[in-house]
Parts: structure tokens; C-alpha cells; sequence
């Protein structure tokens, strides 16, 4: 006797089923698919689970660090003379040299290739670029080009008690031109006039105007330490003088100021 499905249908009972009807087996589980499988239900689901922590990550950034030693390194010989223009150093050599494999100091000469300051010889190593006056002076044009519009224009707006506060920087590189060594008076050089640009709100125009200046710091070949303790201390007194023509708002002597100290940066 078929029994009575009446109301079935709106009260979402299912109907009864006859014994003629095939017996549906019971499906599997996705998590017992999953662990038959060996995969982790939990992590399927994006839920936390308790296996082992990963194991931790190399640390790059320690060789990245030793690689920007190495450059540092690399950039303090080349303006102090150390490293002679138009000689090859090789990459196993400077290792030993700094305590350090060939690998860092490798990359480091290819960035220094990249900026122009070494050329690289195939299975040999790199080549210490001769420059000579006329790229000092190529050097100094495009600086003052790019610079004396941009100090005359920050002569005009910024107030003097801001030029006031880079006269520290101003008198550090008067203490570094009187240790009378090129590398430290460089870096020193350098930040002086960083922090002045940077009175702009230009990143791209400090960064550069520093790459120009950086490469104006390189000696010429032939004359590794042509400017000695007395011509570093002259460009140095340069600063301050400079700093009270800014303060002074006098156009015409920072014009002249910046030229010149352009001219005879090297």
C-alpha cells in the first residue's frame, strides 16, 4: 500500500521512499578525502592549524649589508687615491683585502661600473677610469646648470634661520678639510651640499646633483691627491661664506660663490 505524501511539498519533508527504491550510500567527507590524500583539511580551509612552525627565511639583507660596506669601502680608495686610475684590481684580490669573498665586492665593482667610475675587463677584473680636466670641467658646468638657478630661487624663499641651521654641517666640513684627508672631507663636502638642495622638496634633484658631485670627487689620473689640507680648507671656507650670502639674500654673491665653487671642486 503506497502511503500518502499529502503536505510533503510545502513543508520540505521528503516523501517516503518504497522498498523498490535503491539504498544511496552515505558520501565521503571532504576532510576524510583530504586526509586520505594527506592534505590537511585545516589548511584547505585557511583555518590555523598545529603542525611544525616553517623553517626561517635566509636573511639577505646581512649580504646586501656587507655588499654596501664593500661599495663604501670601494668609494673611500677611489677618492683618497688608493685605487690608481687606469689600473685593473680583480675581485678575488680586494676580498682579500677586506676580509671579505670575491662575491660582495664583485657586485660593488659592477655598481661602481654602472656610475662610471670603473670599466669592466673580461676575465680580469675592473679597470679604474682615467679622467682627465676637460671631464672636471664637462662636470662642473652641468652642476652649475643645474644648481645656481635652484640656489637663487631658494636664496629668494627659504627664511634665513633655516640657512642658520645648516652652519653646522658648514663648519664639519671645516673640521674634516683640517684632518687633510680627501675621503673624509668628501663625504663631508657631500652632505653639505645635500642638505642644502633638500631645501628644495626635490629628491630627484638632490639625488642627481649628488651623483655629479660625487663623481666631481674622483682624481684625476696622474694626480691622485692633487688638492691638499690648504685647497680643502679654501673650498670648505667656501661654505660658510656662502651660507651668509643666503642669509644675506645676496644674489650676486651666491651666484659667484656657487661658479665658483663648482670650478674648483675636484
Amino acid at each position: 500500500m503506497q502511503q500518502s505524501t499529502h503536505g510533503s511539498a510545502g513543508t520540505g519533508v521528503p516523501q517516503a521512499r518504497t522498498g523498490a527504491e535503491p539504498r544511496v550510500p552515505p558520501q565521503p567527507r571532504a576532510q576524510d578525502v583530504d586526509r586520505e590524500r594527506g592534505v590537511d583539511a585545516g589548511a584547505t580551509r585557511g583555518e590555523h592549524t598545529h603542525s611544525e612552525p616553517p623553517m626561517p627565511r635566509p636573511r639577505p639583507v646581512q649580504r646586501a649589508s656587507v655588499r654596501g660596506q664593500i661599495l663604501d669601502a670601494l668609494r673611500t680608495a677611489l677618492v683618497a687615491g688608493d685605487l690608481t686610475p687606469g689600473e685593473v684590481y680583480s675581485a678575488p684580490a680586494l676580498g682579500e683585502r677586506f676580509g671579505v669573498s670575491a662575491t660582495p665586492v664583485r657586485e660593488a665593482m659592477q655598481q661602481l661600473a654602472l656610475e662610471g667610475a670603473v670599466e669592466v675587463v673580461p676575465n680580469r677584473g675592473f679597470r679604474v677610469v682615467e679622467r682627465g680636466a676637460r671631464e672636471l670641467a664637462e662636470l662642473a658646468e652641468v652642476r652649475a646648470l643645474i644648481e645656481i638657478p635652484v640656489m637663487l630661487r631658494l636664496a629668494r624663499t627659504v627664511p634665513a634661520e633655516r640657512w642658520a641651521a645648516l652652519r653646522p654641517l658648514a663648519e664639519a666640513t671645516l673640521r674634516a678639510a683640517s684632518s687633510g684627508c680627501r675621503a673624509t672631507y668628501a663625504e663631508s663636502d657631500r652632505a653639505f651640499h645635500r642638505a642644502l638642495l633638500a631645501l628644495s622638496g626635490n629628491e630627484q634633484l638632490v639625488q642627481i646633483a649628488d651623483d655629479l658631485h660625487r663623481r666631481a670627487q674622483w682624481p684625476l689620473v696622474g694626480s691622485p691627491s692633487a688638492r691638499g689640507r690648504a685647497a680643502l680648507l679654501a673650498d670648505a671656507t667656501e661654505h660658510t661664506t656662502l651660507l651668509d650670502a643666503l642669509i644675506a639674500r645676496d644674489l650676486d654673491v651666491v651666484r659667484a660663490l656657487v661658479a665658483e665653487h663648482f670650478a674648483g671642486a675636484s
